[in-house]
């Protein structure tokens, strides 16, 4: 390995952590992005600064094989009153705390701690267990999480799977213990205008099941934030309806009665207010039906770390051409992966995949996870010693070093 090995290589979805001399040049760009106005809705018992904090999210989701969980058709005409909807709905929406072990070594006393709170979504039984869907963000890190029920109750749960890209997640407790559940609706459908009911915990558990109501302010909306897992674009709704701390996870709902979204974001600055996000019920349910059935999301692995041009010391880049203005280099290639084999080296840079312009790593990295599926064969475009060139590479699993 040498002095380019980066930070960020595509393995299960996880960034692979590296030392190198660059390290400073990608702190600072970091910086820049931590200093956004996009705010995780989730509450953090021990961050109490006011700056606001960047959040993780999703994509659009892959598709999965398994029917499992699937929207259900919206009607156009609903007699219910809005307080009908939230007393027959409100019975699946849980808090979420998330427990860690306390790691002080100046303390006597090392116990756990509750780090944070969000909401979850009870959305299926199966034999004696219920599902709930909340955020990455709100269980990450958590020795131990616990889910708050709509009686008061509290119960341990277990994690069934995480993903960090998506920002999603499934925990489950006992069947026994679910009061309810709620059904999805079609996302797909919205539009700018629609009525929506935001049910979840804002500011922890004191507030639970609080309800905010608002409209659909727009579709199809694109976020790009950094995840655990490496950068990322999400496809969101936003609405107007009231998202803060403790949120995320939470459900948007239609006036059906039916979740059309999962909450987990807001814009959060001085003068700004009603901006909103919600994941799309149509992208949450193939990624929860992967993580119900595999505990992870399969994406195709390339075996590489990358680093993008801009953060690239102009000294190495000397033998790309002028026109050659982005793309990400390979900073390392993992032994036997899917770039080894087909003869990737380290310092090419990366300019397209199938054709399609490449002009950072969150670029390739959207490509393969969104149109490309394990196995499958891509064609890479890169730049060699300055001589342009292409290489077919045969996609492995996520896990195959």
């Amino acid at each position: 390995m040498n002095e380019f090995e980066q930070h960020t290589r595509f393995q299960d979805g996880e960034p692979v952590k590296k030392t190198n001399k660059l390290k400073s040049v990608f702190s600072t760009v970091m910086a820049g992005v931590v200093g956004s106005a996009i705010t995780l809705a989730a509450v953090n018992y021990t961050d109490s600064g006011s700056g606001a904090v960047v959040q993780p999210p999703a994509q659009t989701a892959t598709e999965s094989g398994n029917s499992g969980i699937v929207a259900t058709q919206t009607s156009s005409k609903n007699p219910s009153s809005i307080a009908d909807i939230i007393e027959s709905s409100s019975r699946s929406i849980v808090g979420i705390t998330n427990i860690q072990q306390e790691n002080n070594p100046f303390s006597r006393s090392q116990g756990s701690v509750e780090s944070g709170s969000g909401s979850g979504v009870i959305f299926k039984k199966e034999g004696n267990q219920a599902y709930i869907i909340t955020n990455n963000h709100v269980i990450e890190g958590a020795s131990k999480v616990e889910v708050s029920l709509y009686n008061g109750d509290k119960v341990d749960a277990e994690v069934v799977g995480a993903d960090a890209l998506t920002d999603l997640a499934v925990v489950k407790i006992s069947a026994s213990e679910a009061v309810d559940v709620i059904d999805f609706g079609d996302s797909d459908v919205l539009r700018a205008g629609d009525q929506v009911l935001a049910i979840g915990n804002p500011l922890g558990l004191d507030l639970s099941r609080t309800v905010t109501q608002g409209i659909v302010s727009a579709v199809d909306r694109s976020i790009s934030f950094p995840t655990s897992a490496g950068e990322w674009e999400m496809n969101v709704i936003q609405t107007d309806a009231a998202i803060n701390p403790g949120n995320s996870g939470g459900a948007l709902i239609n006036t059906d009665g039916k979740v059309i979204g999962i909450n987990s974001l807001k814009i959060s600055q001085n003068g700004v207010e009603g901006l909103g996000f919600a994941i799309p019920s149509n992208d949450v349910l193939p990624i929860v039906n992967q993580l119900i059935e595999k505990g992870k999301v399969e994406r195709p692995y390339l075996g590489v770390s990358l680093a993008d041009l801009a953060q690239i010391p102009h000294d190495y880049l000397e033998n790309l051409p002028d026109e050659v203005d982005s793309g990400t280099m390979v900073t390392y290639i993992a032994p036997n992966s899917a770039a080894s084999e087909a003869g990737l080296q380290e310092q090419d840079v990366i300019v397209a995949i199938n054709g399609e312009k490449v002009e950072n790593a969150g670029d390739l990295r959207r490509f393969m996870y969104t149109k490309l599926n394990t196995g499958d064969s891509a064609e890479l475009t890169i730049y060699r010693d300055g001589k342009k060139q292409t290489f077919q590479v045969k996609l492995t699993a996520a896990n195959a070093d």
